[in-house]
């Protein structure tokens, strides 16, 4: 028992330390691709050797030499790759045999440039961007960083939807495809679209400009948003029901609608005729803003109602009294209106009599000074006031007229005036004989 476990052992010791077992190649590679000495070496996904050295040939090619357990036909390939795209000795050496029936090779055979496989380090793939892009590659990964800091739970519960999102993704590509007049109607669409909105540079920049001013706003107002949203939710629910009842009511609706369509077959012209109206009525409200509130003391509507109960307080008591006085008044009015002719053409003559003058001056000055005011007194050389029992002597009959409308001057061969009737004035309130003399 003991001999058998010896020789296990001993066994084991060749299989593993013993030397001169393996087959040694010398992979050729454009760099080294950040391989290390005693890297695995695999074939077929399974580790069958190591890297021994790594070394620089005459043209400064990485000369990788390595033993494997299994030998190689003429056909192989060989493959740098990497465990993981972070770390740095984390890579290994990956060996696609070629068929058994092509010839073997060689213990110490090379594989030229054209069997092996260089990779490209993330870095180099990097580097063919130029500074300014990898600025903003370097932006963009710290800024996702600071989205997903602290949310690691809510984004993996939201990547848990992205094979969903993928799959309706593919379902909207499919239905696309479906039409493809009616896609390649939209991608010239939105080329037409896309030229001319890059001819309006400059007003697309001024709407992306308001438009970042107006998401500003939105932002400065985040408390009140998270508000809002809080009370959508019963807001929706109340919608809901309203909906419901809604659709009863259009139900009941359809009739009426129904109705009213003959009636409203000349509603656009008449809509027509009304955009006029409404374009004129825009300086008419912004007139009517003015008037409503204005800056100053007492020079609007606010300001006039904010003393009219002032006002209705005098007017409750000067009211009464005025609508007596001008029910009073009312038949008084009624009779100076039919003398309204007299009035005008009293006012007309004045005119032309003021027109005429002589040595003394304008007629109508003349005839003031002779009223039989005043009467001079040659003793003391002035003017003394006449009795108010003497004045009227030079023009007669000191009776007043009773002259009827129309009777300031001679009757009319066809007897329009003097007027009588028409329940304004009849012949107990004035005299139709009282005329001027003359035909």
């Amino acid at each position: 028992m003991i001999v058998a476990l010896a020789a296990a052992v001993i066994i084991l010791a060749i299989v593993l330390f013993g030397g001169g077992s393996g087959h040694k190649y010398t992979l050729v590679f454009q760099n080294a691709g950040q391989l290390v000495p005693d890297n695995q070496v695999l074939i077929g996904g399974s580790p069958a050797g190591t890297v021994e050295s790594i070394g620089l040939t005459d043209d400064n090619l990485a000369e990788v030499n390595v033993e494997v357990d299994q030998e190689l036909h003429e056909g192989t390939t060989a493959t740098i790759r990497a465990t993981s795209l972070s770390g740095v000795a984390n890579h290994y050496v990956s060996i696609s045999p070629g068929p058994n029936s092509n010839d073997a090779l060689d213990d110490g055979a090379e594989l030229g440039l054209a069997s092996t496989t260089t990779p490209v380090d993330i870095d180099q793939f990097f580097n063919t961007f130029p500074p300014r892009v990898r600025k903003g590659l370097e932006d963009f990964i710290k800024g996702n960083a600071a989205i997903y800091s602290g949310q690691g739970k809510n984004g993996n519960e939201a990547y848990k939807y992205f094979g969903s999102a993928l799959n309706r993704t593919a379902a909207f590509a499919r239905e696309l495809n479906a039409d493809q007049r009616l896609l390649s109607r939209f991608v010239v669409s939105s080329a037409r679209l896309t030229t001319a909105v890059a001819g309006r540079g400059e007003q697309l920049s001024s709407a992306i400009s308001n438009a970042n001013t107006a998401f500003e706003s939105i932002a400065s107002q985040t408390q009140t948003f998270d508000a809002s949203l809080r009370r959508l939710p019963p807001v929706f629910r109340q919608s809901n029901t309203t909906f419901v009842n809604l659709r009863a009511a259009l139900d009941d609706l359809e009739p009426l609608v129904n109705t009213a369509k003959p009636a409203t077959k000349d509603l656009a012209p008449f809509l027509a005729e009304l955009r006029p109206v409404f374009q004129k009525l825009v300086p008419f409200t912004r007139n009517l803003r003015l008037t409503v509130s204005q800056p100053g003391k007492g020079n609007d509507l606010g300001d006039l109602l904010a003393v009219l109960p002032k006002v209705q307080d005098l007017t409750s008591s000067a009211f009464p009294h005025s609508e007596q006085a001008i029910s009073d008044f009312q038949p008084n009015l009624n009779f100076i209106r039919a003398y309204t002719p007299d009035l005008f053409n009293a006012f007309s003559k004045l005119g032309q009599v003021a027109g005429y003058y002589d040595g003394n001056g304008h007629y109508v000055r003349a005839a003031t000074s002779a009223q039989n005011l005043f009467r001079y007194d040659s003793s003391s050389s002035e003017l003394k006031p006449i009795s108010k029992s003497e004045q009227f002597s030079p023009f007669g009959s000191t009776e007043p007229n009773r002259r009827c409308p129309g009777g300031a001057t001679q009757p009319a061969p066809d007897g329009s005036n003097p007027w009588v009737g028409g329940g304004s004035v009849d012949s107990s309130e004035c005299d139709p004989g009282d005329v001027p003399p003359g035909p």
